[in-house]
């Protein structure tokens, strides 16, 4: 994160292409916005490449002039005009359609463009920032990309890493996101070591963005007195199993557990709805799922089965 800090500062020096290589969630967005605002000219324009379709998808981008098709009954600046002077930020970038990005490398290649119906071309001053999740080369390969595309953006290439890669930023991250959601009205708490330790386990498919909407799920869990319940099954799961190893490390290291591990005396009285909701459990497992059989085997009619099936959520 220090050298892609550096990175940025290099990037933030010039006008070149910046081409943003990175899974999802890793904070594509987060590095273009950061080289635009280290120095900060005109406006940063997000595009979503993925949300450009249709036929006025060129029309949105160069916008158009009065009377060029049917409904256009005035003329309408489009992005690319808005970021005249500052940064334009095309996410996604490989889900471009092929005819927009030959207008694309017009525009890279001559700084102009032309709006829908216009007969002159408009010079404008734009810094370009490209990201993508997608092999481009890949995309290349499968005639989805243009190449020469790909090498005009290529000038300047920065790769974000996935969170696994770097999962020792788990800590700082979520000590961020906690500030954050307390800003945001969110309550602040200390996370246990337990579940810290769980989060550093976990692979975060998502990446950073994952992590931070477990966080804030976490905090708004917290609002109602109870923070774990926030967190995703597969962190849940994690935690678990990391506690399983824990056990196990426990045992094979001197056979002594230790006060973590002491297990609490069995309750000498189980409540009724706990003893109901094993015994359907287990009818349903022995029957393969048939409820009928089940009710049959519990004692209890089909319509009180699926009574108890739905109060205990079954």
């Amino acid at each position: 994160m220090t050298a892609l800090r550096r990175l940025i500062r290099k990037a933030a020096g010039n006008r070149l292409p910046v081409l943003l290589l990175g899974e999802t969630g890793t904070g594509k967005e987060v590095v273009a916005r950061a080289i635009h605002e280290s120095s900060p000219r005109g406006q940063f324009v997000p595009i979503d490449c993925g949300a450009l379709v249709g036929s006025l998808m060129e029309s949105e981008l160069f916008g158009h002039v009065k009377g060029a098709f049917t409904g256009a009954a005035e003329g309408r600046r489009g992005l690319m005009e808005l970021a005249d002077g500052g940064t334009a930020f095309f996410d996604e970038i490989g889900d471009l359609p092929l005819d927009m990005q030959v207008k694309l490398l017009r525009l890279i290649q001559e700084r102009e463009f032309r709006a829908v119906g216009a007969l002159q071309w408009r010079k404008v001053d734009i810094r370009i920032i490209a990201a993508t999740h997608r092999d481009l080369k890949a995309e290349i390969a499968a005639g989805r990309f243009r190449e020469d595309l790909y090498y005009r953006l290529n000038v300047f290439s920065i790769r974000l890493p996935a969170l696994r890669e770097r999962i020792g930023d788990v800590p700082l991250l979520v000590e961020h996101f906690l500030s954050q959601a307390r800003i945001e009205g969110l309550p602040w708490f200390d996370m246990p070591r337990n579940v810290l330790d769980a989060l550093m386990d976990y692979d975060w498919p998502g990446n950073v963005r994952e992590l931070k909407h477990c966080i804030q799920r976490m905090a708004a869990m917290y609002s109602e007195g109870a923070p774990l319940e926030g967190l995703p099954s597969p962190v849940q799961h994690q935690l678990e199993s990391h506690g399983l190893r824990r056990l196990s490390v426990a045992v094979t290291m001197d056979g002594e557990l230790g006060d973590d591990f002491r297990l609490a005396a069995p309750p000498t009285v189980i409540p009724i709805p706990q003893i109901q909701r094993q015994a359907i459990t287990a009818a349903l497992h022995e029957t393969n799922g048939d409820r009928a059989e089940a009710a049959r085997r519990l004692g209890i009619g089909r319509t009180t089965l699926y009574r108890k099936m739905k109060q205990y959520g079954l």
